[in-house]
């Protein structure tokens, strides 16, 4: 079993993911570090708060042996489902109860679905557990301040599925990829670690060529 949490970082790209959870490489950063601060109002298990029609649920355990994948949700928000809706139960709040997985981000939508697969991924994870099926769930970015809902595609379901098992391939052989350099890497928070190779770049002789071997003729 694999963190859940890994799957953003998968999608955002393969070598990061691999560099932080086979490697254990990590640097801090202003957005790593908003992230980490926006977390700590989030992650309480302990918190449970019924305002209204709707219960929440803070840091939920969640797993799924199809996907190879655990971790803890934000947040787990429970509405009241209709008649005709799939539903759970809840030992401190009796009735019906429909759930809707709530990710926080401290920053904006990104390109890609690199959030979505995460989500989707714990949506999944939920209907394994309990077997419903769960079709939307949403973002709150603190950057923008408002909420995002996702609707769970079968397309981004196939995401999930592809990268999780990208992850168990890379991690049974123990396998770094290759670096390359990407738009993306000027926003990752272990590039200093990762060292892509830039164009024209590709080996540490030319480093050495061009800042110590021209400096000594």
């Amino acid at each position: 079993m694999l963190m859940l949490s890994g799957i953003q970082h998968y999608r955002f790209c393969p070598r990061q993911w691999a560099l932080i959870y086979l490697e254990q490489q990590w640097e801090e950063n202003v957005l790593t570090m908003e992230g980490r601060i926006l977390h700590q109002h989030v992650d309480d298990p302990f918190y449970r708060r019924k305002s209204g029609n709707c219960i929440c649920l803070r840091s939920v355990n969640i797993a799924s042996h199809e996907l190879g994948l655990y971790g803890l949700t934000d947040i787990v928000e429970l509405y009241p489902a209709g008649e005709n809706e799939e539903f759970i139960s809840h030992p401190d709040y009796p009735g019906r109860w429909r759930p809707y997985p709530v990710e926080y981000k401290h920053g904006r939508p990104k390109p890609d679905q690199i959030d979505e697969v995460q989500l989707a991924a714990q949506a999944m994870c939920l209907e394994e557990m309990y077997g419903i099926s769960i079709n939307t769930g949403a973002f709150y970015y603190g950057a923008i301040k408002r909420r995002d809902e996702v609707t769970i595609t079968p397309e981004l379901r196939d995401i999930v599925r592809e990268c999780a098992a990208g992850m168990h391939s890379l991690f049974a052989s123990r396998t770094i990829p290759h670096a390359d350099y990407r738009r993306c890497c000027a926003r990752c928070s272990i590039l200093n670690v990762c060292m892509p190779a830039r164009k024209g770049v590709t080996a540490a002789s030319y480093y050495l060529k061009k800042n110590l071997y021209e400096e000594a003729t």
